[in-house]
């Protein structure tokens, strides 16, 4: 019997995804005119067969919509209902094929009403097989039946079989002959999407029922045939051979990867490995809405301003520019990521979300739309599998290739715990690295995997985690009142800490130091330069509070409580968290505008990052126990390369909290939330401590920071009366007023835009190094913050000025001539000014061309 199912994904593409195949080794499809719609073509890398038949309805090579994939097997499963008749059906078995197949037949197992179970090629432990076959084309051809119930499989009642394809028949023969053995019944169905067997493998099947005494009923979704060459494995072989090597992935930053947080419910299982039940089912259906809810929380937040109506996320998380969201399962685990990536439809918009999985199938890659792989990642198995097969895994049409149309810009990855392995995360092949590369954030959601006779393990003793450090608040650490903000650091001001410019220099390049085991001595500003910066401040308090406005706004909009559906809370939802020191101002400032805009009362907290050993744990321990952690927005003042940026990507990979960093200047192009990407003079970059509360710059050093504490800094309290760090404050608050309305305008406006990060600095930062002959970006300090933090604290070699740069250098220009540094103007550089480390520094040193290397003394 073939019954066509109506729910097809569309018209064919143009060209049609087989054509290249076609064109190269004669493939052709024969019958129905609707499998182009159904398939297209793929060469193997395999020595039994040489093309790959690409269901588009699969989820499996594909990505598609998953209410197409689901929607296929339910028509599937009503049809075989139809077909059984009610008394039938009820007493009806339906057996997946791993692992392709796995989805398609828990969805007929849906549309029929009946239990399912798959086979699987992952020896369970403690889990005896009730059976098994051989798949004999396959690349991995042993199958194991491991159902909890031993006798599952035994009743009397129609035993469906689904399998993506029928080719000839082979695999349906050896599953009815072992089954059979075992446990006789009188009728077998045989589902799949695509009847393609010539009439002597009819014949064949035909035969075998017949010698088995049994009715074998087929139900397809279209028939017809595929034409073969008969030197197809040679053409093949050759063509393989000459294929060009896959290119290289994207360079550039990392996506950040957040992690599911999910209490599974008791004894759910996460697939039909060992049997899944409709009372399995109905737990599931209820379960899934606020799986997909948590999962939506950790994706990118709008582009383009909160949308409403039909089909859009009330939440906000997507918006109107229709971000693209791939949910990518896990080899045999299909059909609760596929449900999973429809619930998230559900929220988020259907033509939003696709699904596709993971797969062992080793298949060439051609970016061409006429050829059914475009693009493929290949990396280790992560499993630990133990099936003597291939340790190489694929995703495939995951990467966008040439056509930037067909990125996502997130992708969920579904695996189960023996899937969430070291390999999994660790070396540039691993697949999470990979699709770090490809996408802009990654959510890891890890099930847990069900075993019979042991769904939930026995408790182990965990070792407790060290108790929490208090945070330190003003007047007893800092000049900030006590609601301005709350450190999460250790007090070492009774440590002494202070190293000479040039000793800690040479300590650092040398790789006996790292920058954050001690202290600069704190440069104390001239009257001359005190001045300037009473100068520049007036100058540029409006401007000033017009970004901290505009990041305010921005962040309340699209972070807010409002934004990610959570209930109202002070502060709008939001817990700011500056990173110190050099983010604290900014911290306060947008807390004060929270307060004088919204009324709303924002905590705040100033963590450390360290460049190369990542942000504070016991910090993020901490907001984690006290607030949510999807709320936390991180807060500095200006990007200059990027390097903060990255660090604090990868410092927050695996957890819950966020890594968009929000600042006040993006000249690099290195975040989405900014209040402007102009390179201009922030004033609390000018001083140190002095501006910033009294504080240090943070330290972490083994003998002084402990497991449990937070990392350091000292609180100078013998510099109170050179303290300006309310008088900033003041300064900048003072215009809030008159930039209310001008803010909300601009915050407004960036809504609309595409904020995607350009990376612009770092590409003028790598020029910068190769023009200067620096072999580390990490001495080229972009912008005007970065190149006075360069001029207060560093051994700098020279200042880079943009030509007809103005006031916004005047303190820049001081301090070189203080300390004998030239500044050279230069065309077509994207910040304001550009400061330089000397790659080669040592006590004396000249530079490349010849002249002294300034020091401290200067």
């Amino acid at each position: 019997m073939t019954t066509a199912i109506p729910q097809h994904p569309g018209p064919p593409a143009a060209p049609w995804t087989g054509q290249w195949v076609t064109d190269r080794l004669g493939v052709r499809l024969t019958g129905s005119a609707a499998l182009p719609e159904l398939l297209g073509l793929a060469v193997r890398r395999n020595e039994k067969r040489a093309h790959l038949l690409v269901s588009q309805v699969l989820g499996k090579h594909v990505p598609q919509r998953p209410s197409v994939i689901h929607g296929v097997g339910l028509a599937l499963g009503r049809r075989v209902a139809e077909l059984l008749g009610p008394a039938a059906s009820a007493r009806a078995v339906v057996l997946g094929y791993a692992e392709t197949a796995t989805a398609l037949g828990h969805s007929v197992a849906d549309g029929l009403g009946a239990p399912y179970l798959h086979s699987t090629r992952r020896a369970v432990a403690g889990v005896a097989p009730v059976g098994g076959f051989e798949e004999e084309h396959s690349h991995a051809t042993s199958h194991l039946l491991l159902p909890a119930d031993p006798g599952f499989l035994a009743g009397d009642g129609p035993l469906v079989l689904v399998d993506d394809e029928f080719s000839t028949g082979t695999t349906v023969l050896n599953t009815i002959r072992a089954l059979h053995a075992g446990h006789p019944r009188a009728r077998y169905v045989v589902v799949a999407l695509v009847d393609l067997r010539t009439a002597a493998d009819r014949d064949r099947l035909a035969a075998a029922a017949s010698e088995l005494g049994v009715r074998v009923d087929l139900v397809a979704a279209e028939t017809g045939g595929v034409e073969l060459p008969p030197d197809i494995l040679e053409r093949a072989r050759e063509l393989l051979a000459a294929a060009p090597a896959a290119p290289a992935l994207p360079d550039g930053p990392l996506a950040p990867v957040l992690r599911a947080v999910t209490t599974w419910p008791a004894d759910l299982p996460d697939g039909g490995r060992h049997g899944f039940t409709p009372e399995h089912r109905a737990r599931l259906e209820a379960f899934l809405p606020g799986l997909a809810a948590e999962v939506a929380g950790l994706l990118p937040g709008p582009a383009a301003g909160p949308v409403t109506g039909p089909g859009t996320d009330p939440s906000g998380v997507l918006a109107a520019d229709g971000r693209r969201v791939l949910v990518l399962g896990f080899e045999e685990l299909m059909y609760l990521p596929l449900r999973l990536a429809g619930a998230l439809a559900e929220l988020l918009g259907e033509e939003r979300v696709s699904f596709s999985t993971t797969t062992r199938s080793p298949v060439l890659a051609v970016d061409h739309p006429g050829y059914a792989i475009r693009t493929r990642l290949a990396f280790p198995a992560h499993d630990n599998p133990g099936d003597g097969g291939s340790t190489e895994r694929y995703a495939y049409n995951v990467a966008p290739g040439e056509d930037p149309a067909r990125r996502f810009d997130a992708i969920v990855l579904v695996v189960d715990e023996p899937g969430d392995t070291p390999a999994l995360h660790r070396g540039e092949q691993a697949l999470l690295h990979q699709l770090r590369r490809v996408t802009d954030r990654v959510v890891l959601a890890v099930l847990p995997s069900y075993r019979p006779g042991a769904s939930r393990p026995a408790p182990q003793p965990q070792p407790q985690p060290l108790p929490l450090p208090q945070p330190l608040t003003g007047p007893a650490f800092s000049s900030y009142a006590a609601e301005d903000v709350r450190w999460l650091l250790t007090d070492l001001s009774e440590v002494a800490l202070e190293a000479p410019t040039e000793e800690r220099e040479e300590a650092v390049q040398s790789g006996g130091a790292h920058y954050a085991e001690s202290l600069p001595v704190e440069y104390q500003p001239s009257p001359e330069y005190q001045e300037l910066f009473r100068q520049a401040l007036t100058a540029s308090a409006r401007r000033m509070a017009l970004a901290v406005g505009t990041v305010a706004e921005t962040l309340l909009r699209e972070r807010g409580a409002g934004a990610l559906a959570r209930p109202a809370v002070p502060g709008g939802g939001l817990v700011l968290a500056s990173l110190a020191r050099a983010g604290t101002p900014v911290g306060v400032l947008i807390r004060r505008w929270l307060a004088f805009a919204h009324g709303l009362d924002t905590p705040h907290y100033a963590v450390s990052i360290v460049r190369g050993r990542g942000i504070d744990p016991v910090a993020l321990r901490y907001l984690a126990e006290q607030h949510d952690p999807a709320g936390v927005v991180f807060v500095d003042g200006w990007t200059g390369k990027g390097a903060i940026t990255r660090e604090l990507a990868e410092a927050l990979a695996g957890t819950p909290f966020d890594p968009e960093l929000a600042v006040l200047a993006d000249p690099g192009g290195c975040v989405r939330t900014y209040g402007t990407r102009d390179d201009f003079l922030i004033p609390s970059a000018c001083l140190n401590s002095t501006v910033s509360g009294l504080v240090s710059r943070t330290v972490l050093r083994a003998d002084l920071i402990g497991p449990g504490d937070f990392h350091g800094a000292k609180y100078y309290r013998d510099l109170a009366r050179a303290d300006v760090s309310e008088a900033f404050l003041s300064a900048v608050a003072g215009h809030f007023g008159a930039v209310r309305a001008e803010a909300e305008a601009a915050a407004g406006q960036l809504a609309g835009q595409d904020r995607t990060p350009s990376w612009a600095g770092w590409a003028a930062v790598e020029r910068i190094s190769a023009e200067y002959g620096i072999d580390s970006v990490n001495l080229v300090k972009p912008g005007v913050g970065e190149t006075t933090r360069v001029m207060l604290r560093r051994v700098p070699w020279r200042v880079l000025a943009r030509r007809g740069a103005g006031a916004d250098l005047d303190h820049i220009r001081l301090l070189a001539a203080q300390r004998g540094v030239p500044v050279e103007e230069v065309d077509d550089l994207p910040y304001s000014c550009v400061g330089l480390i000397h790659p080669r520094y040592s006590r004396g040193a000249t530079g490349v061309d010849g002249t002294a290397v300034a020091t401290e003394a200067n």
